[in-house]
């Protein structure tokens, strides 16, 4: 399904001046460098995809995502019944880095591939924006959020009047906002791509003042269109009603109390703040981590009925079988998941209490017969963990 391109891309293209505090440093003179770069993400060759998706921390500004001392531990499990050759054929045909397959928390399958390691991280693309969506849930456990029924405008303020007028936390969530959105990737003058490219006026939020300028086209809640500018709004309001950033954020509700390996890395916009509908560098093992604390509801983190509500479906994506929830995918069998450009995937199946994690670098950003094979595999992982 579609995901992040150029947005992210574009937005930490025009950026000039070097990220904040615990970011990573970048050339405030190279500002052409890196919107060459930014720009043609989705055209990079095979060779620049396996050479960037692991290291976008030396071409983007970003903030860290601390890890704490105390890594939760995933033992070894009962390897898992697939056979070596359609193992093999798989990690070929997809152009998969990493592998990693978890049930009741143990691994029953882990490999890596294309100079990928245990020890490195990869691009998430939109992956990310369910992150984004557990943040929300420790907002609202946390009392800085009231609960996902009150008004986009209470927290962006700027927004009233606009066509997010009177469209809820929930709308956001689950894409439904009614407003205009064109994420048509092939088109330079869709949303997508021109979002982080018009001047902003001083003080204002980049995400902010693209959105506010966009028309309603239905009623809110009656129409779902995917639209990575309102994860990014997702973002801005939870960055505004906890006051913190959304990598200290995380750190703070998931990478430190819940044992995550190692740091991650969240690429940040042209105001310094974390593009929430994309671009976090995660290990595999913590891919995979992020889908387990899901799978055991995030206890403690956030409300009792997150996840129960986060991954049912809520929206009707006109694909049988599946749908999306608050920013999570939904599939047959009751299974969920998040997703993202050139193969990265989280895909749980509550059932069989599996998790699997798939990093990769596919030759194209989207592709349905890519997509499809994909699901095929997952399914066979999933019936094996079953046996």
């Amino acid at each position: 399904m579609k995901s992040w391109m150029l947005t992210g891309a574009l937005a930490l293209a025009t950026m000039a001046g070097p990220a904040a505090a615990q970011g990573v440093l970048v050339n405030a003179q190279d500002t052409s460098g890196l919107r060459k770069v930014g720009a043609e993400v989705l055209f990079w060759s095979q060779k620049q995809r396996d050479a960037n998706f692991p290291h976008m921390e030396k071409i983007f500004p970003g903030h860290v995502v601390r890890a704490g001392g105390k890594v939760r531990a995933l033992p070894a499990g009962r390897p898992l019944p697939i056979s070596e050759a359609e193992l093999d054929a798989f990690i070929a045909s997809q152009n998969v880095s990493g592998l990693i397959v978890l049930q009741n928390g143990r691994i029953r399958l882990e490999r890596y591939a294309r100079g990928y390691g245990r020890e490195g991280r990869w691009t998430s693309f939109s992956v990310a924006k369910s992150f984004t969506s557990t943040l929300v849930g420790a907002a609202i456990r946390d009392g800085y959020i009231k609960s996902v029924d009150e008004p986009v405008t209470k927290y962006i303020p700027e927004l009233a009047g606009s066509g997010y007028e009177g469209v809820t936390i929930a709308q956001l969530l689950t894409m439904t906002s009614g407003v205009r959105w064109n994420e048509d990737y092939t088109d330079a003058k869709s949303d997508v791509a021109r979002m982080f490219l018009e001047p902003v006026p001083a003080g204002e939020d980049p995400t902010v003042y693209y959105m506010k300028k966009l028309p309603r086209e239905t009623a809110p809640g009656s129409k779902w269109v995917y639209k990575t500018g309102e994860t990014n709004l997702i973002g801005v309001l939870v960055m505004r009603a906890t006051k913190k950033p959304l990598a200290d954020y995380l750190s703070e509700k998931v990478w430190r109390p819940y044992g995550m390996e190692r740091d991650a890395f969240w690429m940040i916009d042209p105001s310094g703040h974390e593009v929430s509908g994309c671009c976090l560098s995660v290990s595999l093992r913590d891919y995979a981590r992020l889908g387990q604390f899901a799978l055991e509801g995030g206890k403690s983190v956030v409300p009792a009925n997150w996840f129960a509500e986060s991954t049912r479906s809520h929206a009707d994506i006109g694909v049988p079988g599946r749908g999306y929830g608050y920013q999570w995918w939904t599939y047959p069998e009751g299974r969920f998941g998040a997703q993202g450009i050139f193969g990265q995937t989280i895909r749980v199946d509550p059932k069989t209490r599996t998790v699997i994690a798939v990093s990769a670098a596919a030759d194209k950003a989207s592709d349905p017969a890519y997509g499809a094979a994909r699901t095929t595999f997952l399914d066979k992982l999933f019936a094996a963990a079953a046996r």
